[in-house]
């Protein structure tokens, strides 16, 4: 095993000429199958082409690094999108990347996919360009862009690509690369599934069975026409973005129509084994090692991914509209096979980090029908309540933990990659979640209820609160049963559409009532691809083309989030303005039920600089709850502890 070339020298000591293929990244190469450049690069060398990696390019000389490739250059943004990367969800600038040697900001543009794609055109004229990655899959179509606060163009067009690859690409990058080594024109691979393109207007005839989405023209106004297509053109490819069913969509923008062919069906079982049992080196680049090394992979390093795809599908969360809501496994005997390798990896300490994926405990359909006919249009699996066709069975997922507890040299398997919640309180078996407790908590078990408001749980395509409780009750108990001291990680969100101010207070009030004292919370961040950033933009639920509240301002941002560390001195006169503006006044006062006390001279001197009395008190108080963990940013992800719940309250 070897990395692949990052640098001339290392393509010439394989005795190559020129590659086949450029492989031009904003992380740092890092071989590992969680990071999607490896995987498409190993998929790439596994059938005989020739792959250089550019990582991070910085002037127009890294770009001629390795001269022309014979057939392509393939471009993504890395692991997360460019923009996230770089920006919070307050549009500030972060201090550090992750996915950069040394965790340097910095070293990837702002949408990095357009600007690398269109430096390779005018340096290379018309050499095939294909983008993908989650960037580019998120922004296939016009999509609002929080950072210009603006509907921007498809990402074909802002950035001239000839191919855009979406989903996951194992199947379309293949198809790609063998069509053009064998002597075809880019322009001519129209009818690969899982790509979309850009075609004159003048040129396009009539696709059968085909849906058009509104056109960015009219998608891109700021008046109520213009959210309403908004909103209809989002629903139009949330629904078509099926395996099964989807239909090609297109969308026009001006003289040119963008082309999105159905989604590239998911790979059979043999075939995710295959990828995940590539030879990779399961680490970054040697040369990272004296700038400190990647921080992305100690998050990974020691973690199995054995599914793709979910079903549960809440609304601010991309993955459903880039990996399908289609769950796809690996088999049992790859996975314990991968985790048997990690054993013998020279810093092993016996511990595997996580076995799991979007949602740990999925392992098979959501219902019998799945595989044959796609998901349904417009509904979920789990939410607001459970189909009553969903199939809730943790058997084999169960039988796959065994296994690898049983292996020799591990001393314990953790699952911190998500598990529903809502979905394991649905399996009358309780093997499971007694085996969850046992021995598969860190000491802390993250969940993600993300908010105790019945109202803004449906817009965010979340189960009631009532399923978290009952969940929390059984944990405990459990917990307790075991004399083991573990607690609940619930990750929760503020300002998502529908949080109205009585829904932040609503929030608040949880929070005391639960012991619960965030030391910091999470916006709503609207990211590309997601029916909630299409709520954020439009004011409109686009499932039902009904208004819907949506605190926008810094203020009301900044109230919500207040809100939520309602406890923090600093903080006391945004909640007391926020209440008064509420008319919850009831909850300014040294009863039980308040949640902060009067606005007194001495109370204005704390928020200023604190006091020793109130530095005393805080040290009494529950365990601290962090902020929610960002899918798309791993540094977000910090420790989360909350009490058990009271006896007077279960």
């Amino acid at each position: 095993m070897a990395f692949l070339p990052i640098t001339k020298e290392e393509m010439t000591a394989r005795g190559w000429d020129a590659p086949d293929i450029v492989l031009v990244t904003g992380d740092a190469y890092v071989d590992h199958p969680s990071f999607g450049t490896a995987i498409v690069s190993r998929v790439l060398e596994a059938e005989g082409f020739r792959v250089c990696i550019l990582s991070q390019p910085q002037n127009d000389e890294d770009f001629k690094r390795f001269g022309t490739p014979k057939l392509a250059f393939f471009v993504n943004s890395g692991n997360i999108d460019s923009m996230v990367a770089h920006y919070t969800a307050a549009k500030r600038k972060r201090s550090d990347d992750y996915y950069t040697a040394g965790g340097v900001a910095g070293k990837r543009p702002d949408r990095a996919v357009t600007v690398y794609s269109k430096t390779i055109r005018r340096l290379f004229g018309d050499i095939p360009v294909c983008i993908g990655g989650l960037e580019a899959s998120l922004r296939r179509f016009a999509h609002y862009d929080y950072w210009d606060d603006s509907v921007r163009p498809s990402v074909l067009i802002d950035g001239t690509a000839d191919l855009l690859m979406f989903g996951m690409g194992e199947r379309q990058i293949k198809e790609i690369a063998h069509r053009l080594a064998d002597g075809e024109h880019i322009s001519m691979m129209r009818d690969i599934r899982g790509t979309a393109y850009a075609i004159p207007t003048d040129e396009y005839a009539y696709i059968p069975d085909s849906v058009e989405c509104p056109p960015f023209e009219e998608v891109k106004s700021k008046t109520p026409e213009g959210y309403l297509a908004y909103a209809r053109s989002c629903r139009i490819q949330q629904d078509e973005h099926d395996a099964i069913r989807g239909k090609t969509v297109i969308q026009r923008h001006g003289k040119l129509i963008i082309v999105q062919n159905p989604p590239a069906l998911p790979l059979e079982q043999d075939e995710l084994d295959a990828v995940y049992e590539l030879p990779y080196e399961r680490n970054y680049h040697p040369s990272y090692e004296a700038l400190g090394g990647v921080p992305a992979i100690e998050e990974v390093k020691f973690s199995v991914n054995h599914v793709r795809g979910c079903y549960g599908a809440c609304n601010f969360c991309a993955i459903a509209y880039h990996q399908g809501r289609m769950i796809t496994t690996r088999s049992e005997d790859s996975v314990v096979r991968e985790a048997e390798m990690l054993t013998h990896m020279p810093d092993f300490k016996g511990y595997i980090h996580d076995v799991g994926g979007p949602t740990a405990n999925f392992r098979h359909p959501s219902c019998k029908g799945q595989e044959k006919r796609g998901m349904c249009k417009g509904r979920k699996c789990l939410a607001p309540e459970p189909c009553k066709n969903l199939v809730v069975d943790h058997s084999e997922y169960l039988h796959l933990l065994r296994r690898i507890r049983a292996l020799p040299k591990i001393k314990k398997v953790f699952i911190r990659s998500g598990i529903r919640f809502d979905y394991l309180i649905h399996d009358k078996n309780d093997e499971f979640f007694k085996e969850l407790v046992r021995y598969h908590v860190s000491g802390q078990l993250k969940v993600a209820p993300e908010h105790c408001s019945n109202n803004v749980l449906r817009a965010m395509g979340k189960p009631n609160i009532g399923v978290y409780e009952k969940f929390r009750h059984r944990f405990y108990e459990l917990t307790k049963s075991m004399n083991m001291k573990q607690y609940l990680v619930p990750y929760l969100m503020s300002s998502h559409p529908g949080s109205t101010p009585a829904d932040a207070i609503e929030l608040a009030l949880f929070l005391k009532k639960e012991g619960l004292h965030p030391e910091q919370v999470q916006d709503f961040y609207p990211t590309p691809g997601t029916i909630s950033t299409c709520m954020f933009y439009t004011g409109l639920d686009p499932y039902t083309e009904k208004p819907i509240f949506v605190p926008k301002t810094k203020e009301e941002k900044a109230e919500q989030r207040a809100l939520l560390q309602y406890f923090r001195p600093e903080n006391r006169q945004i909640v007391i303005n926020a209440l008064r503006r509420a008319g919850r006044t009831d909850l300014i006062g040294y009863g039980e039920n308040c949640l902060i006390r009067p606005d007194t001279q001495k109370h204005l001197n704390n928020a200023q600089g604190g006091s020793k009395l109130n530095n005393i008190q805080n040290k009494k108080q529950a365990p601290t709850l962090s902020k929610r963990a960002s899918v798309s940013h791993p540094k977000q992800t910090k420790n989360v502890k909350s009490q058990p719940p009271r006896k007077n309250k279960t």
